[in-house]
């Protein structure tokens, strides 16, 4: 670890490594990567082993599945086609996504699926960006019939079928009717896999390939993807799911032969992305620097502000400020930022150690990134222990509590 006394305290330092290897030695998350940056400062740390039981160590160029932390980059495909003009915020998304035409709406959350009004106004391109074009995880309603019916289609991945290609997953979204009516409600999880679908049908390209051509290459993202090749496979940890009772660790995806060691049927721009701590930190700090990278720019002023600022009203968020907030014995204290930009978080109130304006999120598979504009900081923390326990939960927060100790103005 290199060590300066510019951007953070020496002494700040010290601190963020023990708290990081104490979480380590607990035994309860086998290893982890680090990285904090300030301005033109960075720091990583390499602890613990890539599998519960030891083995090879973590090492600064593990890859890891960062699940949901997996939004706020991919969300960089739109912003593209925004730039370009190759779609238009308040465009219908009919003419690429004919399944969507001619909603229906439930009359409530949970009634039968037949039980429908007409939508008021067909879904936009905004609806998508922002998650509210009225269909999603919502984990407050379990077990009604619409949530029932998104598990048994295989719209959500981590399930033990994976998601089907394409075209099929909008076939069966198409049959389903939506929760909300477009605009009204922020959802989670399924219009940030919608968009990866947007944008290949606009681009005629796949989603991938999309973004490896314009986001991933122009940012060195080099280890960046939806799956590991082969030759890259042995920096990939075992993903542990902890029993929620007993804590004790069930693998949930092993690497060789696992679920990103192959191309996948869908690229899910809601948590299909592996990658590593550098790759995430010149995302970050482009979006910090205002979408330049070097001396290329990769998205324009106008689309970063917009997608790191507030866009959703308290009536459209209020389900996510519910979820956070009333049921902590789920999201473990995750999500208390108080708004939602385009993609990722954006904290609107300060209640914690981190300032408004910070944006970024987190993954449940125990991975959080944020930037900071105030400090000029990033931070990236990626583990490989599901948030099936409180554990990986509890180390993002004593990360952030002790990178912000460490800012040295």
């Amino acid at each position: 670890m290199r060590m300066s006394n510019r951007g953070f305290s020496e002494g700040g330092l010290r601190k963020i490594r023990e708290v990081l290897v104490r979480h380590v030695e607990s035994g309860n998350i086998p290893g982890l990567v680090a990285l904090m940056s300030r301005d033109d400062e960075t720091h990583v740390e390499a602890i613990g082993t890539m599998r519960h039981d030891g083995g090879a160590p973590m090492r600064r160029d593990t890859i890891f599945r960062v699940a949901s932390t997996s939004k706020p980059v991919t969300m960089a495909a739109a912003m593209v086609l925004l730039d370009e003009c190759r779609l238009r915020l308040d465009d219908r998304v009919e003419p690429w996504l004919p399944e969507l035409a001619d909603r229906r709406v439930l009359k409530r959350i949970d009634g039968p699926l037949d039980e429908t009004v007409p939508a008021r106004r067909p879904i936009s391109v905004r609806d998508v960006l922002t998650s509210t074009f009225g269909l999603g995880m919502d984990m407050t309603v379990l077990g009604t019939p619409i949530m029932g019916a998104v598990f048994e289609q295989g719209l959500t991945p981590n399930l033990p079928e994976p998601m089907p290609e394409p075209d099929e997953w909008m076939r069966r979204l198409g049959t389903l009717p939506l929760m909300h009516q477009p605009g009204e409600r922020w959802q989670y999880q399924i219009a940030s896999d919608l968009l990866g679908v947007l944008v290949a049908r606009v681009t005629g390209q796949s989603f991938g390939t999309f973004l490896r051509e314009r986001v991933f290459d122009p940012l060195g993202m080099n280890d960046t993807g939806f799956h590991v090749p082969a030759d890259k496979i042995d920096r990939l940890p075992t993903l542990y799911a902890p029993d929620p009772q007993s804590a004790e660790f069930t693998v949930w995806d092993e690497a060789e032969g696992g679920r990103w060691s192959t191309p996948p049927a869908f690229e899910g721009g809601g948590g299909g992305l592996v990658s590593t701590a550098d790759d995430f930190h010149a995302y970050f700090r482009m979006l910090l620097n205002g979408g330049m990278h070097g001396g290329e720019r990769i998205l324009s002023r106008a689309a970063v502000e917009l997608m790191t600022t507030n866009r959703l009203t308290p009536e459209q968020n209020a389900a996510r400020t519910a979820m956070a907030r009333n049921n902590v014995h789920i999201s473990f204290g995750q999500g208390q930022h108080g708004g939602w930009g385009l993609g990722m978080a954006v904290r609107t109130y300060r209640g914690d150690y981190a300032p408004i304006g910070q944006f970024g999120w987190d993954g449940g598979s125990g991975t959080s990134t944020y930037a900071d504009p105030d400090n000029q900081l990033t931070g990236i923390l990626l583990t490989q222990v599901g948030a099936s326990v409180p554990d990986p939960v509890q180390l993002m927060h004593d990360f952030w509590t002790t990178v912000y100790q460490a800012v040295d103005n």
